[in-house]
């Protein structure tokens, strides 16, 4: 008689091994531990044999059945399902697993000379995926699983890390279907599907006197001169922090006036050559005479590595400067606004000086000039208005104010 669901339930755990029949070879094994698993008996090749098909109620009495119509279906053309299922066994072993394909992708992006830092992001990103389906055959990875993980992330608020991870884990598959290792890329099913991320931009001063109230700030600063003249830099070159903070000697070309950045530490990859206005150089000069190494801003530690990526904006904290007036990243930001508004220097040269790569491929193949004759002046420009905004606190101080301070005397 056909097995029940109830009767599966139901049936107590004996002394010995005790079998209940389904029919057509099923049979649900009762172990005296109360254990119950799942066997099909058959005979290939003139052996009674027996298969394996789990443990219930994980396999329910629908599954055990359609597992043994399956395994009929092998025996009808001449195989035996045993073997077929330790075929599977070992193809899933020796299947590539999302880690390994993984690991070959990271090391791809090393050959590639990514920064340390796009590769220490990557990795951490990517030890979200390893901790839930790493060890998984990547071709068995699929939408549901992959969102479970982005899921846990968004469940912390970090939106903008889950997106990221959603793009780093369809690199993994893109990688994988490139080698022949997978198939599809299940992120590419997810879009849509995570929460936006809200755009906060970086904290930066665009008014001028403002501005110029920081430069007077920074020149006040009373800590590592080291930093105090990075900070300057920062204003006067606008690179990024990381560009700065890693900057070596050998980079520099006083002679000429310019700063040469490898593609390594560049964000797009690309070499970037900035201008040097005098004053720059003059700053440089003095920091050379602080330096031991080759690193123009070495830590306190250790001459060998470069001072923290936070040490720029704790130092704008104990000027005074909170978190949402300004950042290292912000210089930028101001350059870019201030030398636009000034409206003496072409869009393009602006852009050039920001490292920033045309969105537009089409204008991109067109747009390959450095604009470097305008870029260079533009440079000696921006230092010198700067050095007038630096300047200007007396001039805008009200009358009464200056006749305070002793500046109207002999006015």
């Amino acid at each position: 008689m056909p097995l029940t669901d109830a009767k599966c339930r139901s049936q107590p755990p004996q002394a010995k091994l005790h079998k209940l029949v389904d029919g057509g070879g099923l049979q649900l094994w009762v172990q005296p531990s109360g254990a119950r698993l799942w066997r099909f008996a058959y005979r290939f090749a003139g052996k009674q044999k027996l298969l394996a098909l789990g443990i219930y109620p994980s396999v329910s009495l629908a599954k055990a059945r359609q597992a043994r119509e399956d395994a009929k279906s092998l025996l009808a053309d001449g195989n035996d399902p045993a073997a077929e299922k330790q075929r599977q066994a070992q193809a899933r072993t020796d299947a590539p697993t999302f880690r390994r394909i993984a690991e070959e992708y990271v090391a791809k992006l090393r050959r590639e000379d990514r920064s340390e830092a796009t590769l220490a992001k990557t990795e951490w990103l990517l030890s979200f995926a390893n901790a839930e389906f790493g060890d998984l055959p990547i071709r068995e990875i699929a939408a549901p699983a992959v969102l479970k993980v982005l899921q846990a992330l968004e469940a912390r608020e970090r939106y903008e890390s889950a997106r990221r991870l959603r793009s780093t884990i369809g690199s993994v598959f893109r990688y994988a279907i490139a080698t022949a290792r997978a198939e599809n890329d299940p992120t590419y099913a997810l879009r849509g599907a995570l929460t936006q991320a809200k755009s906060t931009p970086r904290a930066a001063i665009t008014d001028a006197e403002k501005f110029g109230a920081l430069l007077r700030a920074i020149d006040a600063y009373d800590g590592q001169p080291g930093t105090r003249i990075a900070l300057r830099l920062l204003a006067l070159l606008f690179p990024r922090t990381g560009e700065l903070r890693l900057a070596q000697w050998s980079e520099f070309d006083f002679e000429r006036g310019v700063w040469t950045i490898p593609a390594s530490r560049m964000k797009m990859r690309r070499s970037h050559r900035v201008p040097l206005p005098h004053q720059a150089c003059e700053l440089l000069q003095a920091l050379r005479l602080l330096s031991t190494g080759n690193l123009l801003f070495p830590g306190v530690r250790s001459q060998s590595r470069p001072i923290s990526d936070g040490t720029l904006n704790a130092a704008l904290r104990r000027l005074g400067y909170a978190k949402d007036e300004v950042t290292g990243h912000g210089f930028r930001a101001t350059a870019s606004s201030m030398l636009n508004e000034s409206g003496k220097w072409h869009p393009d040269a602006i852009e050039r000086q920001l490292a920033h790569v045309e969105a537009n491929d089409v204008r991109a193949a067109y747009a390959r000039g450095e604009h470097w004759d305008e870029r260079v002046s533009m440079m000696q420009w921006w230092a010198d208005q700067l050095d007038r905004l630096a300047n200007e606190s007396v001039a805008r101080l009200p009358v009464s104010q200056r006749v305070a301070r002793g500046d109207m005397a002999g006015a």
